[in-house]
């Protein structure tokens, strides 16, 4: 699988991403909303809603110790992102987040699924 970067201005107001799950553009005729499958993309943590986070506790070990392995080799595995209507909802990945930004890093590695809004509430029961 390979992974890659899309570097973004600091001060980000909007912004559009376009990108297919095997590197190639979609089919002619078919818009990206309509490829099957994740993308993996790198996206802002400003931009990254984290609806559980008042109901997780991270441990604090653990971000240390993926703090450490990420400053050493970087991330090794994207976090999980529900795009819901140019929206991005983090739902895993909560140890991997908090370091990213106790590190101060503006961005993350996320694989990206596109969702309704049926689906996210049914993540957020």
């Amino acid at each position: 699988m390979a992974y890659f970067t899309v570097p973004f201005p600091s001060r980000l107001r909007s912004f559009s991403v376009s990108a297919s799950s095997n590197g190639s553009p979609p089919p002619v005729g078919t818009s990206q909303s309509q490829t099957p499958g994740p993308v993996i993309l790198e996206l802002p943590l400003d931009k990254i809603r984290r609806p559980l986070m008042r109901t997780r506790a991270n441990d604090p070990n653990k971000v240390k110790e993926l703090m450490d392995s990420i400053e050493e080799i970087g991330l090794q595995v994207p976090i999980d992102v529900l795009e819901v209507d140019g929206a991005y909802y983090g739902f895993s990945g909560c140890h991997r987040y908090e370091a990213h930004r106790r590190l101060g890093l503006p961005t993350i590695r996320c694989k990206v699924r596109r969702g309704t809004k049926e689906t996210l509430r049914h993540h957020l029961r």
